[in-house]
């Protein structure tokens, strides 16, 4: 059995793995460390943790210890914090993989400017590998730090990577309108995600400003073309997936057939669903699974593609990809211990 750890177990990301990992086949839980529950039972965070875990504590995030009995850690601590844990981890001779966003992106200068913060550890930082797992299967194999993507970014790259590398649509002028349940947020006391103020309401924030953005246009930047694009994230008043729409103007001629053809790099995929022209996934197609599912229509009058993406925000976007991500790294089978069919109700 794999021994995986989690530090940082007390957020919804750490429930989602808490719960993937006692349903994988191959991994048993070493470690779920929380600074401010430590010495509290799983259960009384999260009571239907004690069908699975019983009285199991919470421990100490203590990464010596952590590291000497464990053989893979998921990190999920605020940006800037965590990378230095995983400096530390990695020394140990530990794999890792951060949900956090301190080795999602290349170019370290970019983070800094993205995040406000100067980045702890540059020189491990160029050895991570971003782990996206469709585009980056075959670095993700040979990887020890991984850096699991943020949930708004999976949504729109996969969609649009297979679009942009065989030249299908133009690199300028895309725009990406995304909503997200409130656990997006994340497990946290604030007015702006109670109930009161997010029951039967739906607003955009980080106009403009949103740091996935500079993540997505990295990710896109193909064919030594850099891209820019228009960004705006939405509050839905549900409590889990996202659903973005995808504007891009089609390459010239282009037609569904270039579309199609080049969506079959995903032909031998689970997790990454293309639906085809005009059929357009809904967030109960995905909720409660691995899949991220896009379908699209053409806009002939004003020469664009519209894509409609879907993904469950705790799982594709964070926790289940972190898993895939373990899969591929440990030579499993990478749907191991995934959920692929939706709860739909």
């Amino acid at each position: 059995m794999i021994k995986a750890a989690i530090i940082g177990a007390n957020g919804y990301t750490g429930f989602e793995l808490l719960k993937l990992i006692h349903s994988h086949p191959e991994l048993t839980l070493s470690y779920a460390a929380s600074r401010s529950n430590a010495g509290t039972k799983l259960r009384e965070l999260y009571p239907a943790l004690g069908f699975a875990y019983g009285d199991r504590l919470f421990d100490e995030p203590d990464p010596d210890a952590i590291a000497s009995n464990s053989d893979v850690i998921f990190t999920a601590l605020p940006h800037s914090a965590s990378a230095a844990v995983c400096e530390k981890l990695n020394k140990k001779g530990v794999k890792v993989i951060d949900l956090s966003a301190d080795f999602r992106y290349t170019d370290v200068q970019l983070y800094e400017e993205t995040y406000g913060v100067t980045h702890p550890c540059p020189k491990l930082n160029k050895s991570a590998v971003y782990g996206l797992c469709e585009i980056n299967r075959s670095e993700i194999a040979k990887a020890d730090v991984v850096g699991n993507p943020g949930c708004y970014t999976t949504c729109s790259i996969l969609p649009l990577y297979p679009l942009i590398k065989f030249g299908v649509i133009k690199s300028d002028g895309i725009i990406i309108d995304a909503a997200s349940g409130v656990t997006g947020a994340g497990r946290k006391a604030d007015v702006a995600y109670n109930f009161c103020e997010t029951d039967g309401n739906f607003k955009a924030y980080g106009v403009t400003t949103h740091r996935h953005t500079t993540e997505i246009e990295e990710k896109l930047s193909l064919n030594g073309k850099k891209i820019s694009v228009s960004f705006t994230p939405h509050l839905l008043p549900t409590k889990r997936g996202i659903l973005a729409t995808v504007y891009a103007y089609l390459s010239e001629s282009a037609e569904a057939r270039d579309v199609d053809e080049a969506y079959k790099l995903y032909n031998n995929e689970k997790f990454a669903v293309p639906l085809g022209e005009g059929v357009l996934p809904e967030l109960k197609w995905v909720t409660h699974s691995n899949v991220c599912a896009f379908g699209y229509k053409l806009d002939r009058k004003n020469g664009r593609i519209i894509i409609v993406s879907a993904i469950d925000n705790l799982l594709k976007g964070a926790s289940g990809q972190a898993v895939q991500n373990l899969n591929i790294m440990f030579g499993l089978k990478e749907d191991e211990g995934l959920p692929l069919v939706g709860s739909c109700l």
